[in-house]
């Protein structure tokens, strides 16, 4: 189940308001002692997270399928895409639904009986954590949520059933700008810096990859260096994009990698100011990946 991205935060009778996480989304089954981590796009984390499925493993029910993220938190307790790249042995299971149950499918249970389902069977667990829950008003709750420095709000509807979709039961409010883009090339290194110089961004519009502006922060030399052994593969000689920067230095690549990226906006011609690259997603597929829309 997908949240819908809303413009402006809002406060219902009957609706809850959770902190939106900065991490992997993952589902988690369990048959005995068999345990499997899938992401979005069925790609096995059961090994990369081994020791979150070594909790779900510990959990008394024999089948379970949860649905949460994977995450790391900062010193301030604020998840953080980057640190999830750098320190995958050291994240944490943040649950926010119960979909099935010693053999009880309860995706037709409301939101409401399904939370109860979870905290009930992940009790107290250091790795396995209930999502957290903000203020009971959706306003305060988004105030919170800009005071702690989160990523944003995802405000769910308690009588809900889980819909294997996108859908409206669930909405999200971002507080901070943070998408993904994908890779269409890279320019050459200027001065000291090694392998390129930026990354060349685009998102699709009606089946079309659309220029988006390019990144040139965020970067250390373990990851340019990584970078750029992924991205050789892929160069072309023309580009993907069907309005390509025009600049000299440019090197086009098969739009194969989706980068996330944070940013302080997005203008009115579908350009990026002040990105940030925070690492690559290889549970997102690049047609996925739309020109987010202007705030």
């Amino acid at each position: 189940m997908l949240a819908t991205l809303v413009r402006e935060p809002f406060d219902r009778k009957g609706w809850v308001y959770e902190e939106k996480y900065d991490g992997y989304r993952l589902l988690a089954y369990k048959e005995g002692n068999k345990v499997s981590l899938m992401s979005r796009n069925d790609i096995d984390r059961t090994a990369r997270y081994s020791q979150i499925a070594d909790a779900v493993r510990g959990l008394k029910a024999s089948t379970l399928l949860l649905d949460g993220e994977a995450i790391v938190l900062d010193r301030k307790g604020i998840s953080r895409f980057q640190l999830l790249q750098q320190k995958s042995d050291e994240a944490i299971y943040s649950v926010f639904d119960c979909l099935y149950c010693d053999g009880k499918d309860l995706r037709r249970e409301p939101l409401s009986a399904r939370r109860s389902a979870l905290e009930k069977v992940i009790a107290s667990q250091r790795i396995l954590r209930p999502s957290h829950r903000l203020a009971a008003n959706g306003l305060q709750a988004y105030k919170m949520a800009r005071k702690k420095g989160y990523e944003g709000i995802v405000a769910k509807d308690l009588e809900s059933h889980y819909v294997e979709s996108r859908s409206a039961f669930w909405l999200k409010v971002k507080v901070h700008q943070e998408d993904e883009f994908v890779i269409g090339g890279f320019t050459e290194p200027a001065g000291a810096r090694k392998y390129f110089g930026a990354l060349l961004l685009g998102a699709y519009v009606d089946g079309n990859l659309h220029y988006v502006g390019k990144v040139g922060t965020g970067f250390n030399e373990e990851t340019l260096s990584e970078l750029y052994k992924n991205l050789r593969p892929l160069v072309r000689a023309k580009p993907s994009f069907v309005n390509p920067p025009r600049a000299k230095g440019v090197t086009f690549v098969e739009p194969k990698l989706v980068a996330q990226i944070s940013y302080q906006e997005i203008t009115e011609d579908s350009k990026l100011r002040q990105p940030v690259y925070l690492g690559l997603r290889d549970d997102k597929r690049p047609r996925e990946v739309s020109v987010p829309e202007v705030y």
